[in-house]
């Protein structure tokens, strides 16, 4: 099977709240993708990711300095995504419009323009037991949130869809605040 990459900011004070929806209700968590904003995806496939391409990442992640960050609430993609909204979400804009300029062969989602994505942290994709499940899933994240983050790296990520195949092969430091 072939192997994607990803960059991604991990959030790991997001998991004691929603790494039990992901595990049932998108994908990406059985593949081991841990809960996270996504920074750049699709990105350079794992066989052409060279030094020179870390060392261009690394320069365009540290141009945007680590910030602290919440995630006060849920927000939906139609019927079909659930995700928690991060505030502010400026800085993930900025780490997402420096990353692709750095890239510009690698546009967001496969197409989208910067100006149009959205930063956010999916809880839930497209479920095989469709909206019931996410909405059952917002009722029991609601309570738990808002969620408080410090974004101080990404990650470049590797893997294919089979389960617990993505793994960090980098992680890459904001500049410091």
């Amino acid at each position: 099977m072939a192997g994607e990459s990803a960059v991604l900011v991990p959030v790991p004070e997001a998991e004691p709240v929603v790494s039990r929806h992901r595990a049932r209700l998108d994908r990406a968590a059985a593949e081991g993708v841990p809960a996270h904003v996504t920074v750049l995806y699709p990105f350079v496939a794992p066989p052409e990711i060279t030094a020179a391409t870390i060392e261009v990442l690394a320069a365009a992640v540290g141009s945007v300095s680590s910030f602290g960050c919440g995630f006060p609430r849920t927000a939906w993609f139609g019927e079909e995504v659930l995700w928690l909204a991060p505030v502010p979400d400026g800085p993930f804009r900025a780490l997402i419009g420096a990353v692709t300029a750095a890239f510009p062969g690698y546009p967001p989602y496969g197409g989208m323009t910067v100006s149009d994505v959205i930063p956010h942290l999916t809880v839930g994709d497209r479920p095989p037991g469709g909206v019931a499940d996410l909405r059952a899933a917002e009722a029991d994240v609601l309570g738990a949130l808002p969620v408080r983050a410090v974004i101080s790296h990404v990650w470049l990520m590797t893997g294919t869809r089979e389960p617990g195949s993505w793994h960090a092969v980098a992680e890459l430091p904001l500049a410091e605040s």
